[in-house]
């Protein structure tokens, strides 16, 4: 995260920092985040496709931009170290998460729920294809 949290003002001898990590004061849709100072009702940005929402407590990254620099953006948490190999990818609430590992394995913790229903696995002796074709 380095790499964009500095840049140089007009002068080029002040440094301003581009991005800040802090931590979410307030949770949900319009954060507040306590960085140089809190700054609330703050958007919330992520990869298209994925809904998230910081908790109070959270470390997250703000990025500012627009002119001068007064707009900001939540971009994400810091994350804990988890125990991912390079190319693996972790999804993960407090209580669930969905790994992808590089081999192809899919490893989900939590509760499956399909369609509202709790996931069973089939107890049938057929291999795992019930009868009339299901599984």
């Amino acid at each position: 995260m380095m790499w964009i949290s500095k840049r140089l003002r007009h002068g080029g001898t002040e440094s301003e920092t581009a991005a800040d990590l802090g931590v979410a004061t307030i949770g949900g849709e319009q954060a507040g985040v306590y960085a140089r100072g809190e700054v609330r009702n703050l958007a919330l940005c992520a990869p298209g496709g994925l809904a998230w929402r910081p908790k109070s407590g959270d470390r997250v990254l703000v990025l500012k931009g627009g002119p001068g620099g007064e707009e900001a953006f939540v971009l994400g948490v810091q994350g804990e170290s988890a125990d991912l190999a390079d190319g693996e990818v972790e999804l993960r609430s407090e209580a669930a998460s969905i790994t992808l590992r590089n081999d192809g394995a899919i490893l989900l913790q939590g509760n499956v729920i399909i369609n509202g229903e709790a996931y069973q696995p089939c107890q049938c002796k057929s291999g795992g294809i019930a009868e009339g074709g299901q599984g």
